[in-house]
């Protein structure tokens, strides 16, 4: 079985034009911070949520700004880990269909989660780990799981399931959860605060991949970031971006070849367990909240291209970016004038989305 890895940290993979840091070479739990001398940008790498975060300030007060956001990374990871025992998430899972306290943080989380099942008609399911899991997805050992095995594992994928009353929460006996696919749109959105509170009107928070941006680079001018090509390296076309999250998924991310020669990747459907494959290898989402970024990327993919867009055009909040399988670039008419193609694609068809 060949087995084939993204290059890029984390489930966002976008290419920053250009690079503006000079990256940490931090080891796990530690972070490396880089000042400029003369008063310029000022930038902190953290190991954290199984990626490496690169956080930038380039106003305000940067050292106040860069320190209470790495205490948040850090503290955000110990009640979300899904494999530290002392975190809520761990406790929870382990509960064994009895109540488990949780915070605040936590309980909002989980309930934004099940909206956003609900919202996208089950493509979007926080409940899904243990197949992702089956799968090897959340460890490298990869296996194509038997039929049987999937839907013995389905039968515990609901998060409508779950109960939540106050700071207590109760999962069916058998489910098991995980907020990896809201963890770091949250954690974006909670740095964002804190930066904004420390006078920062102009950053890149760049979460494994998570692109957030606060205001304008120094100069004034958009942020440019990469949409990466699904068919190699490089980049598709370049986005120009002020104050918002830029969120990818794509099936190139993390995937392997079975021994009959189909490709698996890691974003599954959670309706039948198996790799979702609707037609799309890229889903890109722009808007102001990054958990909802975050989670409407993965769910986009799940949809496909007609799902996708009615979804779209029913809530409006969002702008996206879709790659088709058969080399079409869709953008919704909010970002069209901000996508620019790159030569080699300029060949590629595009399609601009109204609400009409």
């Amino acid at each position: 079985m060949a087995i084939s890895r993204a290059v890029s940290l984390g489930t966002a993979v976008l290419a920053l034009l250009p690079m503006l840091w000079t990256s940490g070479c931090s080891k796990a739990g530690e972070s490396a911070v880089s000042a400029a001398e003369d008063g310029g940008p000022q930038s902190i790498s953290v190991f954290a949520m199984d990626t490496y975060m690169q956080l930038t300030a380039y106003d305000g007060q940067k050292s106040a700004a860069l320190s209470q956001a790495k205490d948040e990374v850090e503290r955000l990871e110990k009640l979300w880990s899904v494999t530290d025992e002392g975190s809520e998430i761990y406790r929870l899972d382990h509960s064994g269909g009895e109540p488990a306290e949780i915070s605040d943080e936590t309980a909002e989380l989980i309930a934004f989660g099940m909206e956003l099942n609900e919202l996208t008609g089950g493509a979007f399911d926080i409940s899904l780990y243990p197949v992702l899991s089956e799968w090897g997805f959340t460890n490298g050992d990869y296996k194509i799981p038997s039929e049987e095995r999937l839907s013995e594992l389905l039968k515990n994928v609901d998060s409508s399931r779950i109960e939540l009353s106050g700071n207590a929460a109760v999962l069916p006996d058998g489910m098991s959860i995980d907020l990896g696919a809201l963890g770091k749109g949250e954690t974006g959105d909670r740095i964002t605060e804190i930066f904004r509170a420390n006078g920062v009107s102009s950053a890149l928070l760049d979460l494994g991949g998570n692109i957030q941006v606060i205001g304008s680079k120094p100069d004034g001018s958009p942020w440019k970031i990469g949409i990466k090509s699904p068919w190699g390296e490089g980049s598709v076309a370049k986005l120009e971006v002020r104050d918002c999250c830029v969120i990818t998924s794509g099936g190139y991310e993390r995937f392997f070849e079975g021994g009959d020669g189909e490709i698996y990747w890691h974003i599954l459907d959670p309706k039948t367990g198996y790799p979702a494959k609707n037609g799309i290898l890229s889903a890109t989402v722009i808007g102001k909240s990054g958990r909802l970024c975050d989670g409407l990327s993965t769910s986009l993919f799940v949809l496909g291209e007609e799902g996708a867009k009615k979804l779209w055009r029913e809530r409006g909040d969002f702008d996206m970016i879709l790659i088709t399988e058969d080399g079409r670039l869709i953008m919704t008419e909010g970002i069209a004038g901000e996508v620019s193609l790159y030569e080699e694609f300029s060949g590629l068809e595009t399609e601009v989305m109204s609400r009409d």
